[in-house]
Formats: structure tokens, sequence, C-alpha cells
């Protein structure tokens, strides 16, 4: 009879109990959390890498040590070492990491699934996160992944090392590597959480065999590495690209630029040895690192990492051949700056960089008043920042390839500059996170955030975007150049679109 009541009530009242939050990964037990509707298991601040710290600090990342019990994570890791965070421009709170906290102790990613049980092997979307490579993290507020998993993916956000202690190369750091090759720490951090992805995401219900890379300006940057590095190969299998792009205009640096920056950084600091370095503070080496005078630290082709000439890498076909989706926003150019021209000036620039093809040039790119030169400095700067490296790289592809260009503009924000559609203004409406970013939302944002998530989520079950109840996103390639285009009022796919123009770009 005891029995019989244990079994009733389990049938009464066990099926609308919520799934445990303990889950089992390769190093140990960790304990997630719901969020308010108890339909999404949320894990924060997994650890997938041993810290990057003392003798750690610009090495590969090591394995992390298995622990004993039950490892809480129920809050997100720290950001990566970077200038305090605060707003500026057109990039509100909802777009920066957190002020606190701030760590060199940052390798940690995150995961959102309403998977049921491991047999469920729903597709996996993994988030890089922009900011130059030098700030950022996975911890703002319009990288929540709770509305794309409740579309029926696994969403990942990781973390990565960024700045002087994620991409210096030096002399020393080559020689001490093994592999002759200094630099991209970073890039290392993201293969590193892609690798604990591909080995634990069973246990989330993901399936390790259906995961899209995806990310945003530096974060898309950081995809095109990957999509290159042979270091990343088979452990991603498909690819969103948004706002950016190594192919065109966008050149890594090659070692001995990037190891010379190393050096300058190391005279700043008044040492002669990694090792010394190695033993500053790193809150101190982040303050060193801001002066001018030493150039920055971004992606080096270092030939192990990152391949030497990668355009011709692509050209030859020897990255990854995966399905993609990549594009733009139209003010993508605009946070560059340099769009305030006269006519004068505009038409003797265009003489003097591109010479016979300047008539070329100015009848696709023309310009007759200062604020024609404004639209067209702006258009410029779109299209050689992410349209012309998302064309190439669909030209090199051998897979399917669906190209986009984001033009809707948000509501306006009172008493905040309008910025129009701003770089990075696509993200909360891919990642369906609007709810996270503070505007007078109107029914048409939601259509166009409900239509892109599933543009994002459809792609990463299928790799094809199209689906139920969705405008058709027609497959890009040399001859048709189509395009989908998302605008104010219409999300059309169209034939043609900016062809000429991004043809001319491209073979310059």
């Amino acid at each position: 009879m005891k029995q019989l009541f244990i079994l009733i009530c389990c049938l009464l009242f066990g099926c609308n109990q919520p799934q445990q939050t303990v889950i089992s990964t390769d190093t140990g037990k960790i304990e997630g959390s719901f969020n308010v509707d108890k339909t999404v298991r949320v894990f924060k601040g997994i650890p997938f890498a041993a810290p990057p710290i003392g003798d750690l600090r610009w090495k590969a990342p090591q394995p992390t040590a298995a622990w004993d019990g039950i490892l809480p994570c129920t809050e997100f890791g720290p950001s990566p070492i970077q200038n305090a965070p605060e707003p500026f421009y057109c990039w509100t709170e909802e777009f920066i990491a957190k002020p606190e906290p701030i760590n060199e102790d940052c390798l940690y990613l995150n995961v959102w699934t309403t998977a049921k049980s491991e047999n469920e092997k729903q597709p996996v979307i993994v988030w890089i996160y922009g900011g130059g490579l030098t700030s950022g993290s996975a911890n703002c507020d319009i990288y929540d992944g709770e509305e794309l998993a409740k579309k029926g993916v696994v969403f990942v956000s990781i973390n990565y090392r960024v700045g002087i202690l994620g991409f210096m190369a030096h002399p020393e750091l080559s020689k001490e590597s093994g592999n002759n090759a200094s630099g991209n720490y970073g890039f290392m951090d993201q293969i590193a959480a892609l690798k604990w992805v591909k080995k634990n995401i069973n246990a989330f219900g993901g399936d390790p065999n259906n995961i899209t890379i995806a990310g945003q300006s530096a974060g898309a940057f950081s995809v095109n590495t990957l999509i290159a590095s042979p270091l990343a190969e088979n452990i991603f299998h498909k690819a969103i690209l948004q706002s950016g792009g190594l192919l065109g205009s966008n050149r890594a640096q090659t070692l001995n630029e990037a190891e010379a920056t190393g050096q300058r950084f190391m005279e700043k600091a008044k040492v002669t040895t990694i090792e010394e370095l190695r033993q500053l503070p790193a809150e101190e080496l982040q303050s060193i690192s801001n002066d001018s005078e030493i150039g920055r630290v971004g992606i080096t082709e270092d030939g192990y990492v990152v391949p030497k000439g990668l355009l011709a890498y692509f050209k030859d076909g020897k990255q990854q051949q995966i399905p993609v989706i990549s594009g733009w926003v139209t003010g993508d150019g605009d946070f560059l700056g340099g769009n305030e021209m006269t006519v004068e000036k505009y038409k003797e620039e265009a003489i003097a960089n591109y010479g016979d093809k300047a008539a070329s040039f100015l009848a696709l790119f023309p310009a007759d008043t200062n604020e024609d030169v404004k639209k067209m400095k702006s258009k410029l700067g779109m299209l050689n920042f992410a349209g012309v490296p998302s064309h190439l790289l669909a030209n090199y592809n051998t897979q399917s390839s669906y190209l986009y260009q984001f033009g809707h503009v948000p509501p306006e924000k009172q008493n905040f500059p309008n910025y129009g559609a701003f770089h990075t203004s696509e993200v909360p409406y891919a990642l369906h996170t609007l709810h996270t970013w503070n505007r007078d939302w109107q029914p048409l944002d939601k259509t166009i955030e409900d239509a892109l998530s599933s543009y994002w989520v459809n792609f990463a079950k299928t790799g094809n975007p199209n689906g139920d109840n969705l405008p058709n996103w027609n497959t890009y390639d040399k001859q048709s150049g189509n395009i989908m285009v998302i605008e104010d009022t219409t999300l059309s796919s169209k034939v043609g679109f900016l062809k000429s123009e991004l043809d001319f770009l491209a073979e310059l």
C-alpha cells in the first residue's frame, strides 16, 4: 500500500517537477538554476580552462583541474582584464560588460538549455562577443541566451582574454612556445571553449555534431579566424559573422609586426624579460597598454593559430568549407569616423587612392554636395569593414552562404542622440533580447526580432535559415548577388544588391 501511495504521488506531482540542475561534466559536477518560468536551465560561470594567471599568463589555455562535490554555477564568471567598462558613443549600458567582477581569471562559459535529457540532441550556438579584441564579456545583457534556448537551441556564451593579455606577441614568447609563434591567446581560449563544448554539451541536451559559432564585430573577426585556423578543425559545423571579417582591407598583422608591438610594450613597462612582465599586476599591464606609442595588439598571422597569407589561404580554399551567414549593418562604418569631408577633398582622395579607377569609383560612389560625401563615406566604411569581407568569404566558400544588410533603425531613446542603424544594433534582434534594451519597442521591432532570431535558429538547426512564415532568403553567389535586406518596413532577398560596388572594392 505504501509503495502504491508513493507511485501515485510521483504520477500526480513528479511530472510537474522541473528538471534537475545538477549536471556532470568531464571535470566534475555543476549546479545551475532555472529561469523565472522554470522552462530554461541556466548554468553560468563554468570553468573551461585553468585560470591564465602567474606562469600561465601569455600561454595557451590549460585544462582546468577536476573538483570534488558540486560546483555552483549560478553567477557569471569575471570579465577579462580591460579598461573600466562604461557606456560611450552609441553603446548604452546594455551593450557593455558589467563593471564588476573583472579579473585575469576569466575563462568561463555559460549555457542555456530547455532540453530535458541528453537524448534531445538540440543544435548548439556558441556566441563570441565583440569589443575590438580589447574589451567585452559574455555577461552583457544583450547576450542573454534564454529566448534562443526557448526556440530550440542550446545557447553558449564564452569569455576569452582580450587586449594586452589576450593578444600580445613577443620574440621571447614565440621562442618559449615551441611553435615559433605568439599572440592570439584569445583565439586559443575560444578554441579551448569550443573543445569543451564538443566534449560536454551532450550533458546539456546539445548535439556535439551540430555546433554553430556566431559573433559580432571582433566576434565576427574571431569566427573568420576560426574558420581558417588548423587548430579549430572539426569542432564546429556552421558559422555566423555579424559585422566583421578578415578579408579585403581588414588586414591581420605579421608576426614580426606583432612582436615589435610587444617589444615596445616591454620597454614601456620598464622590464627586460617576460618573466618580469608575468610578475606585474594585470591591472598595471592594462594601464601601460593604453600608451598610444605602443600600438594596438590584435590578430597575428603567426603560422600556428592563424595561417600566414590569409587572403591567399581563402582563395585556395584551404579554410573549413561550411554553411555561413555573414552580413553588416548600414552604420557599421560610422563608428570609425572620418566621414566629414568636402566634395573637393573627396574627389582628390578618390584620385589619390584609385588612380585610373577613380572615374569608376566616383560613378559608383557619387557626391555633389558635402552631405553626399558624408553618405558615401559612411557607405564605404560599411562595405570595407564588413561588406567586402562577407562578399569574399561567400565567394571562396563552396557551401551555402547567406548574406544580409541590416538597416532597421531602433526607436529613439529620450534625451539621447539618434545613431540610426548603428554598429551592434542588430544583435538584440538576432539574439531575441530586445527586452534587455531600454527602448520604446514597436510591433515592427518585435516582428523583425522574431524573424531575425528565427533565421539564426533555423540556420543552426539545418544550415538553411528559411522556415515557415519567413520571407525567403536566397543563397548568395557571384552571379546573382542575392542579399537579404532588412529595412524599416520590409525584409526581402534582393538580386544584385550592391553587386557592382562590392565587385569593384573586392578587386582593389
